[in-house]
């Protein structure tokens, strides 16, 4: 019962993503998540202490899903530890993130969200520092070339270039968009 249960939230969970990148934090009621989900009406609100704790944990799921799989890590440490292998996974980090779409939108709905609700704010600034912490850590520890800050300006670079593919895929090109990627890499790392 406690597997069926946990496959059920994680289901509105997702349903409740869906719903921020479809009608913003406005839209996101438990009906609207019960619809997306094809339950019952009357479910999310069983699952979810409020319409915070909703907000709360979609913001915690975009994040476990954007984490790249075991595999992607294994072969990234393999990699040299040079420019290209940066800018490499750089392209597959924007890749991923481009390819779930409306987890990023529903994260972006979500900081918009914080700017009304302390407690969101608090959460969300917690989750995205340990974020860049934890990237920062890799980053030292994998032994590519730069340092904290040209990851933290890259983190900051490339999250504008992802709200641009997602919000007006029409700006850049793929192509464009992976040459932007590497001049990046070249002129923010240093050797």
């Amino acid at each position: 019962m406690a597997r069926r249960n946990d496959e059920r939230r994680a289901a509105l969970v997702d349903a409740a993503i869906e719903v921020l990148a479809k009608e913003g934090a406005r839209g996101l009621t438990f009906r609207a998540v019960d619809t997306e989900a094809a339950v019952p009406a009357g479910t999310a609100s069983n699952y979810f202490a409020n319409r915070d704790d909703l907000l709360t944990q979609a913001g915690a799921r975009v994040y476990e899903r954007l984490q790249p799989d075991e595999a992607t890590i294994a072969r990234q440490r393999a990699s040299t530890p040079d420019r290209e292998t940066y800018a490499q996974l750089m392209r597959e980090l924007i890749g991923r993130i481009s390819s779930f779409r409306t987890g990023y939108l529903a994260l972006l709905e979500l900081r918009l969200e914080a700017t009304r609700r302390p407690g969101l704010r608090a959460v969300l600034t917690e989750r995205v520092r340990a974020d860049v912490d934890a990237n920062v850590a890799y980053h030292e520890e994998s032994g590519l070339p730069g340092d904290a800050t040209a990851v933290r300006l890259l983190y900051l670079a490339f999250n504008w270039l992802i709200v641009e593919q997602l919000t007006l895929p029409g700006v850049f090109s793929e192509a464009e968009r992976d040459r932007l990627v590497e001049a990046a890499v070249e002129r923010i790392v240093t050797p």
